[in-house]
């Protein structure tokens, strides 16, 4: 029986002493026979180059020609799409050339976007704030509100309101939050008192964007609450977002001018935190999701969401966790975040 047994493992099935090493010899002479190897896949390497460029100048992209670099700033996470169809060409092309040179838009994308991929929240802190656009065409009014304050903020910020539909959004969460204020389309509702509200001109002919202080328990927070005007993407013209860049400059002086240290900002800002045309407030905020959350934390759109451009950024008050919110009958999905004064 075992000479039965040792015979069959060593008919040609087993691996005999010496075996791994005539394979690697053999792939080695395959690569150096093979002098093709560096030669193919050159245009493949050329793409991976490209893609680097974008990701490490993307800011010196114009936007005079339709706003193109704000575009590629929107959705520049996604350029990961290209390095596994990259990565695919190059084993087809059995390109070493075009393989090697994978590794610079790899290397680069996670030093820009591999801080987002972990888990960064952590555990307390002293005010839990929730913002969402509720789409004016929103069927579910009542339900929709329920949800976000289901998620236990003590301030809830909701953009979009149509005056057919506050008295629904009022009733709905007056039970829970017996402060609140809406200004325009935009409204504030709070467990805290508020004083000093106020809507903010943001350059848009009507009322889009609010402040209010909020009497916390730890003291005064002002809180603001946006929607910047809403963007195009057109054959014709470009991205179109001029009128939202021009609001992001009067938003980014209000929160500069604003006499209370402690400040949050709440709200649809049509925009990404890469997109350099919101720099007027982003160089003096900080995003919540960025500093304290899990993942990208993109919010719209709802059904598949591709980019956040719904923030909660805060100025002299520090980010503790950052989170999506599950689905509500809007286009948006809504976020959540929980700060320490």
């Amino acid at each position: 029986m075992v000479q039965a047994y040792g015979a069959d493992t060593g008919n040609g099935s087993a691996e005999q002493p010496g075996a791994g090493g005539s394979r690697f010899r053999s792939l080695r002479d395959r690569l150096t026979s093979d002098r093709g190897i560096w030669r193919r896949g050159i245009v493949l390497a050329l793409c991976s180059v490209l893609l680097t460029l974008l990701m490490v100048v993307h800011a010196q992209i114009p936007n005079r020609l339709g706003n193109l670099g704000s575009l590629i700033e929107t959705f520049l996470p996604w350029v990961a799409l290209f390095i596994p169809v990259l990565l695919v060409l190059g084993l087809v092309r059995r390109s070493a050339t075009a393989l090697i040179a994978l590794l610079l838009p790899a290397v680069v994308w996670l030093n820009v976007f591999g801080g987002l991929l972990t888990d960064k929240s952590g555990g307390g802190g002293d005010l839990t704030v929730a913002t969402h656009n509720v789409n004016a065409d929103n069927p579910d009014p009542d339900g929709t509100a329920q949800q976000v304050a289901g998620s236990g903020a003590d301030v809830v910020a909701l953009q979009e309101l149509p005056g057919r539909q506050v008295s629904t959004y009022e009733k709905s969460l007056a039970g829970r939050y017996p402060y609140h204020s809406v200004q325009g389309t935009v409204g504030l509702w709070s467990k805290y008192p508020l004083s000093d509200t106020k809507p903010v001109d943001i350059k848009m002919g009507w009322t889009r964007a609010m402040r209010s202080t909020v009497e916390t328990p730890q003291g005064e927070v002002a809180v603001y609450v946006a929607h910047l005007p809403s963007v195009r993407v057109k054959l014709h013209a470009g991205f179109t977002a001029n009128q939202r860049d021009n609001s992001a400059d009067a938003l980014g002086e209000a929160i500069a001018d604003e006499p209370v240290k402690r400040v949050v900002l709440l709200g649809d800002l049509n925009g990404t935190m890469n997109d350099r045309s919101l720099n007027a407030v982003t160089s003096q905020m900080r995003s919540t999701q960025g500093a304290a959350g899990d993942g990208f934390g993109f919010s719209w759109p709802a059904s598949f969401p591709m980019a956040r451009i719904d923030q909660i950024m805060v100025k002299d008050v520090e980010p503790l966790s950052s989170w999506t919110l599950a689905a509500t009958d809007s286009d948006h999905l809504p976020i959540a975040a929980r700060v320490e004064l």
